[in-house]
């Protein structure tokens, strides 16, 4: 991915969680459960493993608080007593009654092929809270070559320009970080040159991020971090993470380790202090994306 300033490193990813309101003062709880993901051997190890978890996630959150819906399109839930049973192509964090906030222990793989098909066995852990009250309802789209709705897209092919087009219905403050391959977490925003760590956004506000052309001066233009993706490998794989809240916050502790990268930090370290975020902060959203990257 390149930048203005000629950051460039690999992208990217395919799932879209948007992390609804909580009241304060709700207790975290303990959860956990076990998901068994059986796919074509064509699919890669890594993207089962990420499908794998999110389900896996999704399946202890309903376990504990239950879900809002009994059937989907894509989705069919069994209620069994106290438990669930999901069967889904997809699921969204909005049917179930739950959010996850964060690992107490690294998710546990086994990595199996049966009758040519590749399949993941998958244990979490983790410390969760039942959802109490609506959303805000952002709107958070990348964009493939293009800076409008038409272009929304889950996958870049290298050499695509990538954008962020963001609304909010109430002002607040937005950051979006991306996380690799190699556990490391990328601050895309606020821009690598923007000192006071935060973005605020206006209510009912359009904004595309990431568009030099949007600058009002020169000097704004020159602020603007612009993306290209690029991949090493023939498939590649990201999480970008967008979190907004009407209550200002400021970007994790993260450093510049090399003037043509943005500054960065730990998945570790990233995801510590999004867990500590949302504990304090009942409004946060957390719009979560998983998109996957293709050379030629």
């Amino acid at each position: 991915m390149k930048f203005t300033t000629f950051f460039t490193f690999g992208l990217v990813c395919a799932l879209w969680t948007a992390f609804p309101f909580i009241s304060f003062g709700q207790k975290m709880k303990e959860v956990s459960a076990e998901y068994v993901y059986v796919t074509t051997a064509e699919q890669s190890v890594a993207e089962a493993k990420r499908i794998a978890l999110e389900r896996a996630r999704l399946q202890a959150l309903a376990d504990e608080f239950g879900t809002t819906v009994s059937q989907t399109n894509a989705t069919h839930i069994k209620n069994t007593g106290n438990a669930s049973s999901l069967d889904f192509l997809s699921i969204g964090s909005s049917e179930v009654k739950g959010e996850w906030i964060e690992d107490t222990k690294e998710p546990q793989y086994d990595i199996s092929f049966a009758d040519n098909n590749l399949v993941v066995k998958v244990s979490v852990w983790g410390k969760a809270r039942e959802v109490v009250s609506a959303a805000t309802e952002v709107n958070a789209a990348l964009l493939r070559n293009g800076t409008e709705h038409k272009f929304e897209s889950e996958e870049f092919k290298e050499g695509d320009d990538l954008y962020l087009l963001f609304k909010s219905p109430v002002d607040g403050y937005v950051a979006v970080y991306m996380v690799d391959e190699a556990n490391t977490a990328w601050c895309l925003l606020p821009y690598s040159n923007d000192t006071d760590g935060q973005q605020d956004v206006k209510a009912g506000e359009e904004y595309v991020f990431f568009d030099a052309r949007r600058g009002t001066t020169e000097q704004e233009k020159m602020l603007i971090d612009e993306m290209t993706v690029t991949c090493d490998k023939s498939v590649e794989y990201s999480e970008v993470y967008v979190v907004f809240s009407a209550r200002p916050f400021v970007k994790a502790n993260d450093s510049q380790t090399d003037e043509r990268l943005p500054r960065n930090l730990s998945s570790e370290d990233f995801q510590k202090w999004l867990a500590k975020n949302r504990v304090k902060d009942n409004g946060m959203v957390v719009v979560k994306k998983l998109l996957k990257m293709t050379k030629g």
